[in-house]
């Protein structure tokens, strides 16, 4: 049996979660032997969007692939990026939308090259209304699977049960189904029957006394007036989130996962 193993990064919010990667992706790729690194990075450039400068970054600290999810657009500044094969955005966007909802990347394991893919795709409850997720997922991973068997999905939805749902009908499709957007790290880690490691919700990798990142006086004072108010990325002490999959190339099934939590 040939494993590969994967770290998944929660959401990266602004600075603080970029300076988290600096400071301790590189060791935690070596204490676990990551073989292949996707970071969700939809809010990684001052809390919302991703930027060219801010891709490069953190593709320098031993990202491979960033996934993105409903803040996606939010800057303008992504048309300079989105074509970048590394960088994907949700593949249920109608199709006339640019850039990539998945990709299949080669990677070396054990002397030779395997191939493993990523697939992003974003939920549609209390979230903008995109084509259907799960109809979605099941063309791309018939397609994908005539090329491997060692898929990730980052499925950015909002309610717990929408992705659980999500998990139980890719179970023996895909090796992980990997939740993010709620910025909050969930329990329930597992392998479900079929072979498929699954989470509700890798969390976040960013300031760890704000609120889901954003300032918390600001967040507070939103609720107590009603009134919009501009967001800020939060200052303090960080924390890392993220979880480690490992994968039975031979057969694309998931033989582990657990979470990784680091503050700082």
């Amino acid at each position: 049996m040939n494993v590969i193993r994967v770290l998944f990064i929660g959401d990266i919010v602004g600075e603080p979660g970029r300076d988290m990667l600096k400071n301790n992706l590189p060791g935690i790729i070596e204490k676990e032997n990551i073989g292949f690194v996707v970071a969700n990075s939809e809010n990684a450039a001052h809390g919302k969007g991703l930027t060219k400068n801010v891709s490069d970054e953190i593709f320098s600290y031993g990202v491979n692939v960033s996934t993105m999810g409903n803040h996606t657009f939010e800057r303008p500044e992504i048309s300079a990026i989105i074509a970048d094969p590394r960088i994907l955005r949700p593949a249920n966007y109608p199709d006339e939308v640019p850039g990539n909802g998945y990709g299949i990347y080669e990677i070396p394991l054990s002397g030779s090259k395997i191939k493993i893919a990523v697939v992003n795709l974003m939920g549609r409850v209390f979230m903008t209304p995109l084509d259907d997720p799960f109809r979605a997922a099941e063309r791309i991973t018939a397609e994908i699977s005539k090329a491997t068997k060692n898929i990730i999905v980052d499925f950015h939805a909002e309610i717990t049960s929408e992705k659980q749902a999500f998990g139980w009908f890719l179970d023996g499709r895909v090796s992980a189904v990997i939740g993010t957007h709620t910025h909050v790290q969930t329990a329930d880690a597992r392998i479900l029957p079929s072979g498929t490691a699954y989470i509700t919700d890798a969390g976040m990798t960013g300031p760890r006394d704000g609120i889901i990142g954003m300032d918390r006086d600001i967040i507070i004072k939103k609720y107590l007036t009603a009134i919009p108010h501009r967001f800020s990325v939060a200052a303090g002490p960080a924390m890392l989130n993220a979880c480690v999959i490992d994968i039975d190339t031979d057969t694309g099934a998931s033989t582990g996962i657990r979470i990784i939590r680091i503050e700082k």
